[in-house]
């Protein structure tokens, strides 16, 4: 049976409604998770369903300087094969307005100090990243957001999310000249989660909340208190479409993500150090 993982971003700290819960503390390779992982039954489906907010229940780090590696490892090591994850952002579209929700299926990095990978000393993995949302969980969360939010709530399939390093916002020069090359939501905590979610061969796709419109907008400056303002409103439809999505993803549900390592490793494995190898091992194992 598939383990759903749900990375909460802004504004979101508490997990689903789960029974029988438990915190579980992992130690990583990677340093400190964000938190403990939350780990219980989801409502009445038997399910269980891992929970970790992205920055802490006390938000207490910033997108450059977040534990994305031990993160994503922890949930590994939970059994997590699928994530659905929440993202606060900023529209660079007159049409998305705040409180729009964006399940996006193309990232564009433009972040410069953030370990990108798990792998390295030794070991050398070229991973395929055409696609770095799960199509299928896209879809699959799309469905859920389109069932579950009123009618005052536009939900928007496909876009592309520009991740910057933050923690500034943009520069208007900068919000400008993203929205020249035609993206659609700037943000700073998809990269590197979704690159390691394909390195860690978890499904993955990402629910994103409009917070503001950037600074590109006439009179439209950016503040922590209308983030934080539109991100509580957001919420409550992020939080409904997920458990949807999770209710109604079947238990046996496999896709390309899955496999996706099989091909990848460019090392001879006996030229991969003792230490590298058990460093991996929870990834690679079975293609070493």
């Amino acid at each position: 049976m598939n383990r759903i993982g749900f990375i909460g971003g802004s504004g979101i700290y508490d997990g689903l409604p789960l029974n029988d819960v438990r915190e579980v503390t992992y130690d990583t390779p990677y340093g400190e998770p964000s938190d403990a992982v939350t780990i219980g039954e989801f409502a009445d489906t038997g399910r269980e369903v891992a929970f970790l907010p992205r920055h802490g229940s006390d938000h207490v780090a910033s997108p450059t300087d977040l534990p994305y590696r031990a993160n994503m490892y922890a949930l590994k090591r939970a059994g997590v094969t699928h994530v659905f994850a929440s993202n606060a952002v900023g529209s660079l579209r007159e049409d998305l307005p705040p409180g729009t929700l964006v399940v996006p299926d193309q990232i564009y990095d433009r972040t410069k100090r953030r370990d990108l990978s798990f792998y390295g000393d030794g070991v050398v993995v070229h991973q395929p990243f055409a696609n770095p949302y799960s199509p299928e969980l896209v879809d699959h969360l799309t469905e859920a957001a389109d069932a579950t939010t009123d009618a005052d709530t536009d939900v928007v399939k496909g876009g592309t999310y520009v991740c910057i390093e933050g923690p500034q916002y943009s520069t208007r020069a900068e919000s400008e000249f993203y929205r020249s090359q035609g993206w659609d939501l700037v943000g700073m905590t998809a990269i590197p989660e979704a690159k390691l979610a394909r390195e860690a061969e978890i499904a993955y796709a990402t629910i994103a909340g409009v917070t503001d419109y950037d600074v590109w907008k006439a009179d439209s400056e950016v503040t922590l208190e209308a983030v934080l303002e539109h991100a509580e409103r957001n919420q409550e439809a992020i939080e409904a479409a997920v458990e949807a999505a999770v209710r109604t993803l079947p238990e046996d549900h496999a896709c390309e993500a899955h496999g996706s390592l099989e091909g990848t490793v460019n090392t001879p494995t006996e030229a991969i150090p003792r230490e590298t190898r058990e460093r991996v091992e929870p990834f690679l194992g079975e293609y070493l």
